[in-house]
């Protein structure tokens, strides 16, 4: 069945309590969200320092000009974060769920739920989030979120909608009603892997379509990528067992739509720094934040040949990334590639 918007969470029970592991820009944006909703919610940041800092002064260098509130307890120490929590949102860069994981384990409260945030694919495991968390903390309820939004934007409370997907349906539907407002909107699924193959790959794509516009292409370009892109999230997540429904949705091309158009994405101005002759080191000089297509990308293509998925434009970016293939040598391969009928390479190799 689809995606479909929040009528199961329609009086379901809220979370109360929630923690969330992961003081980025997404994570303090979700905060902020479950505090306009009434939740009560706390906040985990790893250095020491900048907890302090974002504790004291009520600040935080990820979503400047967006005060923090008192109400939010802000801690580098998980026991304190998660002590009274009901619901563990776990807001970690991807390549570090695995790790924190192992973290939290021993400071879960008995009974509590995890709602996984984290987009992308485990580097050395191939791994979806999911899974990463069901080998570390195994008989844990759980379901993801992920969908169209830029932390800057949901912290400014502007209008969002997002999928909270997974197999449990009362756990689904307590999460929902947990962030739902009349500005934050959650839409309900039963496909948690096309909900994270959707959020996984789209970042990839959006350094390509960000190197494209570096380059000097236009939007013919831009378009074309993202549209064969999205033939690409399409074959990778119909593999895993995803529903092409889910990929055609806001967690799929929702969200790579938003994150291939606009320079608030970090993949995409990465991957314009790239198209503008700067080395990858270079482009990311002086940000915090993770450039998740980046890390990535080696997943996402060590994925796909493990499934025997073709994934051009994912490929081109791996190797321009790590094999130092050229900029304008990737782009002419990928606009030279061999003619094919466009329905059919939707969905095959």
């Amino acid at each position: 069945m689809p995606s479909r918007p929040d009528s199961r969470a329609v009086g379901a029970q809220p979370f109360k309590q929630l923690a969330f592991i992961g003081g980025g820009a997404w994570g303090t944006a979700l905060a902020l969200t479950a505090l306009r909703a009434g939740r009560d919610c706390s906040l985990w940041i790893r250095e020491p320092e900048v907890a302090r800092v974002a504790a004291s002064e009520r600040r935080t260098l990820f979503l400047p000009g967006h005060p923090l509130p008192e109400a939010l307890l802000i801690s580098s120490e998980l026991a304190t974060v998660l002590a009274q929590a009901e619901l563990a949102v776990l807001v970690v860069p991807s390549q570090y769920l695995r790790t924190v994981a192992r973290d939290i384990q021993s400071h879960l409260t008995e009974g509590a739920a995890l709602l996984i945030c984290s987009k992308g694919i485990e580097a050395e495991s191939c791994a979806l989030m999911h899974e990463v968390v069901e080998e570390e903390l195994g008989g844990r309820p759980w379901a993801v979120l992920s969908g169209p939004s830029f932390a800057a934007e949901v912290a400014e409370g502007q209008p969002t909608a997002v999928t909270v997907a997974g197999k449990d349906a009362a756990l689904v539907a307590r999460a929902a009603a947990t962030f739902a407002s009349p500005i934050f909107r959650p839409y309900t699924s039963s496909d948690p892997v096309g909900v994270q193959v959707g959020g996984a790959v789209k970042n990839v794509l959006a350094i390509a379509c960000g190197i494209a516009s570096g380059c000097g292409f236009g939007s013919n370009a831009r378009a074309a990528l993202i549209t064969r892109g999205l033939a690409e999230v399409m074959r990778l997540g119909l593999a895993l067992g995803a529903r092409q429904e889910t990929l055609a949705g806001l967690a799929g091309l929702g969200d790579l739509t938003l994150t291939c158009s606009s320079e608030q994405s970090r993949n995409f101005s990465f991957g314009m720094a790239l198209g503008k002759g700067l080395t990858a080191q270079q482009a990311q000089a002086g940000s915090k934040a993770v450039v998740e297509g980046a890390e990535n990308a080696r997943s996402v293509i060590g994925l796909a040949n493990k499934l025997a998925v073709e994934m051009p434009i994912c490929q081109a970016v791996f190797e321009i990334l790590y094999q130092d293939l050229p900029v304008l040598d990737a782009m002419h391969r990928l606009l030279t590639r061999p003619l094919k009928d466009e329905a059919a390479g939707a969905i095959e190799s």
